[in-house]
């Protein structure tokens, strides 16, 4: 527990700053932040040792290239229709000069998969920044407020398992408090802090915190199907970056996907 904290403490005295000054510093902070959550998923136990060298550094120069769009050169260039071709064929044209049992068709869209994922993820983040902080601000109260109350509320009054197959100390009473919590208290600082709460901000931010519980479901899942109990151990006490960020991820994705409509 002592590391943890610790941990924690530390966490929150590099992000506070970055957060705040935002710009290229956010936007070269989140870069590798992408690059440390894009080795977590080659390190999973179907690809650990198995693909090149040469390709995983490639994915991971791709990866920053596209995280970085529009912050540092044109959109064009990066997460758009061009950039999406240029990474199926950078990924796919190679399996024909290896062996199969060094890089295969199976192993190309795997680097595929998480490479779009990865860039899209932390791309988004930027995008999100950009929105402003107090914005930000309002995606990780959600994000936070929702984690901590559904434990709580989990451990008073939790009687029926959410999904117990993936995560089976979640409970449904755990994950309604705790959503419920978190509503209240982010719409009360989207009213002082952002702008007017209506209707459609309170079913939005009801939704994202759902959404920031399922993320985490999700990546709990994709741990136990390749029998991890964290992603890694950069972050004493905590596991790593996707330990950390997986509600937060699914949360940013679908804000962007919602925002307009608020």
């Amino acid at each position: 527990m002592k590391t943890r904290i610790i941990s924690a403490i530390v966490l929150l005295a590099v992000v506070i700053p970055i957060l705040i000054l935002g710009n290229k510093y956010f936007s070269l902070a989140i870069a590798l932040v992408s690059l440390l959550a894009y080795r977590e998923l080659l390190n999973l136990k179907y690809n650990k040792d198995k693909i090149p060298i040469l390709i995983q550094i490639l994915g991971m120069i791709i990866t920053v290239f596209l995280v970085l769009a529009n912050s540092f050169y044109s959109y064009e260039f990066g997460l758009s229709y061009k950039g999406l071709i240029g990474v199926l064929l950078i990924f796919l044209l190679p399996t024909l000069y290896y062996k199969k049992q060094n890089y295969n068709t199976k192993d190309a869209f795997y680097m595929i998969g998480i490479t779009l994922t990865i860039s899209l993820v932390f791309n988004s983040f930027i995008l999100v920044r950009t929105f402003g902080l107090y914005t930000f601000l309002y995606l990780l109260m959600i994000t936070i407020i929702t984690d901590t109350f559904a434990m709580f509320c989990g451990m008073l009054f939790g009687k029926h398992k959410l999904c117990p197959t993936i995560s089976p100390k979640k409970s449904w009473e755990g994950s309604i408090g705790g959503s419920i919590i978190a509503t209240a208290a982010a719409c009360t600082f989207y009213h002082y802090l952002i702008g007017k709460v209506n209707y459609k901000v309170i079913i939005i931010t009801l939704v994202l915190s759902i959404i920031g519980q399922l993320g985490d479901l999700v990546f709990s899942r994709i741990k136990r199907d390749n029998d991890l109990k964290d992603y890694s151990n950069i972050i004493p006490g905590h596991g790593g970056i996707l330990d950390r960020l997986d509600s937060i991820i699914f949360v940013v994705l679908c804000y962007v996907l919602l925002h307009s409509f608020i």
